[in-house]
Parts: structure tokens; C-alpha cells; sequence
């Protein structure tokens, strides 16, 4: 194996890494950030407030997204194990 080859392959699998927790993440800083102001803007400080919403969006967007996210994983994975011999070649 050569060092572009593990190189583009590290960089693949960490552009995939990105595209798979964007959508999980994204709505849980967007939660996160409107329960901040609403915070600021009562003066209610419980912590509680702020980790429930975002659990919930978390799991609500995992089951919206879950077959996107699978489907991305399933392709990344099977092309890694159908061009497994020609990456024991180099």
C-alpha cells in the first residue's frame, strides 16, 4: 500500500465520518442554541433544560436520518470489502 492510497483512504472514511454526525449534531447546536437564549432571556438556570431537548431532537433526527446514515455506511463498507484484494495488491 502506498502512502496516497492510505492517505485518500483516511480522508474518505474521516469525510464520512463528518457527513454521518452532521445532521445529529447540526440539531442539537440548533437546540442547544435556542434553549441558551431562552435561558438568558428568563434567568432559569436548571441544567436539566438544556439536556432533555436535546436528547429528544438527538433521537428524533437519529430516526429521521437512521436510514440515510445506514445506507451511507452500508455502501462505504461494502466497497471497502469488494476492493479489499485489489488494496492488498499495492
Amino acid at each position: 500500500m502506498s502512502i496516497e492510497f492510505i492517505t485518500s483512504f483516511a480522508r474518505e472514511a474521516l469525510i464520512l465520518t463528518l457527513l454521518l454526525s452532521a445532521p445529529l449534531l447540526g440539531f442539537a447546536l440548533i437546540v442547544g442554541v435556542l434553549i441558551s437564549i431562552f435561558q438568558a432571556i428568563t434567568q432559569i438556570q436548571e441544567m436539566t433544560l438544556t439536556f432533555v431537548p436535546k436528547i429528544i431532537v438527538t433521537l428524533l433526527a437519529a430516526i429521521v436520518f437512521g436510514p440515510w446514515i445506514i445506507r451511507l455506511m452500508l455502501n462505504f463498507t461494502s466497497t471497502l470489502f469488494l476492493n479489499l484484494p485489489l488494496y492488498m495488491k499495492m
